[in-house]
């Protein structure tokens, strides 16, 4: 193999540098990818100016990222399913408590992935487009069919009707699209959130019903499109998603439960370096005061909520469920599409901190790639 090259963040809050980078040979039940693709992701960001509190168990310097599109070059022992030369897409673990390693970062050119955190993908699938699953269908996945979570059943090519209806808020996302494609193979009803412009995507992705989130009438609307339906739980992803979701499942009947795949508030003001204690303090204060502001409100409702950490599944049956039993062929056969859309917005490692600072300012309905 070439040497390879990595983004490297050398300390907690430091910039991201280029630099020459290990070539790190398998382990049994991993493989080598060639990466030819990134997303970016506001885990990314935040692992740069928050990691000393999101991460603590991080070791410097890191390569972080999560989303990889590319080709198997090397294998471990026991890996029998991939083969050198496989276009796959892939999880990259390294910032995962369990795996913290930089071999595992997706930032580099020749990246170490778990073989049952990989997918094939279609010869005629671009890699810019693989690569804005990974990050966003394990998330949703986590909170879906985590046994303690939502515990819905599992998605597969021919499901049976459950007779249950899931509530994803914020379903253009890239959690969102995920969640409405996953629940809508597993056998369930799905009613969402969006902006009136992507109605129409989030229907196509299998969501039912579409509302406007910004709607003053959204939660009464929902819950009685919901009513004499039993309902599977809800996924509450962005801003203000926890609260409508536990006012809207406590309301309903059904499991009364509330995956949370958003904090209470957002750090994403907080620099790095100057002004950093300005900007913190208070957000870490809105942190607290959400979240017992939630805990209080789905108490009185009757509701159980839980926050998703989007690796876990790399650590339990989930993983192999998603990207070994149901994703290859899925992709293949066209019952699943990569969403939200890619949108290139560079080319080389060096265009990575520049794509997460455009995905700091908001986008909708499509994820920021970079390819290699």
């Amino acid at each position: 193999m070439p040497e390879n090259t990595a983004l490297w963040l050398n300390a907690k809050r430091a910039p991201f540098t280029v630099g020459p980078a290990p070539t790190t040979a398998p382990r049994a039940d991993e493989i080598v990818v060639r990466v030819r693709a990134v997303a970016v992701n506001p885990f990314d960001r935040a692992i740069q100016t928050m990691g000393g509190i999101i991460t603590p168990w991080l070791i410097y310097p890191a390569v972080v990222g999560s989303d990889v599109a590319g080709d198997v070059v090397e294998t471990g022992s026991g890996v029998t399913r991939l083969r050198v030369g496989d276009r796959v897409l892939g999880y990259a673990a390294g910032s995962d408590k369990r795996r913290n390693r930089a071999a595992e970062g997706a930032f580099q050119n020749d990246v170490v992935l778990l073989a049952h955190m990989a997918s094939p993908i279609p010869d005629a699938m671009a890699f810019a487009d693989a690569c804005v699953l990974p990050l966003g269908i394990s998330t949703a996945a986590c909170g879906l069919f985590q046994k303690d979570f939502l515990a819905m059943t599992p998605p597969s090519a021919a499901p049976r009707p459950t007779d249950k209806t899931l509530l994803v808020w914020g379903g253009s996302t890239s959690v969102g699209s995920n969640a409405i494609q996953l629940a809508v193979a597993a056998g369930y009803d799905v009613v969402t959130t969006a902006s009136p412009r992507n109605f129409a995507y989030v229907k196509r992705l299998g969501a039912r019903a579409a509302f406007d989130y910004r709607s003053k009438t959204v939660i009464a609307d929902i819950v009685g499109a919901l009513r004499g339906r039993e309902i599977a739980g809800a996924l509450a992803i962005g801003a203000g998603s926890a609260a409508a979701c536990i006012d809207i499942v406590g309301a309903c009947q059904g499991n009364r439960f509330v995956a949370l795949a958003t904090p209470p508030t957002s750090f994403d003001a907080v620099p790095a370096g100057r002004g950093r204690l300005r900007r913190l303090v208070p957000a870490i204060a809105r942190m607290l005061a959400g979240t017992m502001t939630q805990t209080l409100q789905a108490r009185r409702r009757g509701v159980r909520t839980k926050f998703i950490w989007g690796s876990d599944l790399i650590a339990n049956e989930v993983g192999p469920m998603i990207f070994e039993a149901f994703l290859p062929a899925a992709l293949a056969e066209g019952r699943f599409l990569a969403a939200p859309s890619a949108t290139v917005v560079g080319t080389g490692l060096a265009q990575i901190p520049a794509a997460l600072e455009r995905q700091r300012l908001g986008v909708s309905a499509s994820k920021l790639v970079v390819t290699l």
